[in-house]
C-alpha cells in the first residue's frame, strides 16, 4: 500500500483589502494642500493635489478620484466652472464635490450648489473637521447605487 501524501491545511483567507479613498485637493495655496493632504493621509486616505481648474479637470477624467475638495477662488478657470465641468461629464457626475473656500456670503454658498457642489465649507476649516464630513460623504456615497449613463 502507497502512503497517502500528507494534506496541507488551507491557507487562512483575509477579508480583501479595501482601497482607501483617494481624495483630489484642490487648491491654489500650497500651504493649504499640504495641511490637508498631510492630515488626511495620516486619516488613511489617499491624496491628489491640484492648483487649478484645468488640472483637477485633467486629474479627474484619468484617475477618477472618490471625492474632489474645490477651492472656489482659482487662477484662469474657478472652482465653480470646474465643479460645473466635472458634474456635466457622465463619467464624473457622481463624484462628491465639496467646496472648500474663503466665501462666506450665502450668495457664494448658493452659487457652489448650483454648480453642483454637493457641500460647501467655509474657510479656516479645521483638518478634522474636513475630514468628517468627507467620511460622512463618502458613506453616503457608498450606500447609493451608481448610476450608469
Amino acid at each position: 500500500m502507497a502512503a497517502k501524501p500528507a494534506r496541507r491545511p488551507a491557507a487562512p483567507t483575509r477579508p480583501a483589502a479595501r482601497r482607501a479613498p483617494l481624495v483630489l485637493l484642490v487648491d491654489d495655496v500650497p500651504d493649504n494642500r499640504m495641511v490637508y493632504s498631510m492630515w488626511l493621509d495620516a486619516a488613511g486616505f489617499r491624496t491628489a493635489e491640484a492648483s487649478t481648474g484645468e488640472e483637477a479637470l485633467e486629474f479627474v477624467g484619468r484617475m477618477r478620484p472618490d471625492i474632489v475638495v474645490m477651492d472656489l477662488s482659482l487662477p484662469q478657470m474657478d472652482g465653480w466652472e470646474a465643479t460645473r465641468r466635472i458634474k456635466q461629464d457622465p463619467a464624473s457626475r457622481g463624484i462628491p464635490v465639496v467646496a472648500l473656500t474663503g466665501f462666506a456670503l450665502g450668495e457664494h454658498a448658493h452659487r457652489a450648489r448650483e454648480a453642483g457642489c454637493d457641500v460647501v465649507i467655509t474657510k479656516p476649516c479645521l483638518p478634522e473637521d474636513l475630514e468628517k464630513v468627507l467620511r460622512d460623504l463618502l458613506g453616503r456615497a457608498s450606500e447609493e447605487p451608481r448610476r450608469r449613463t
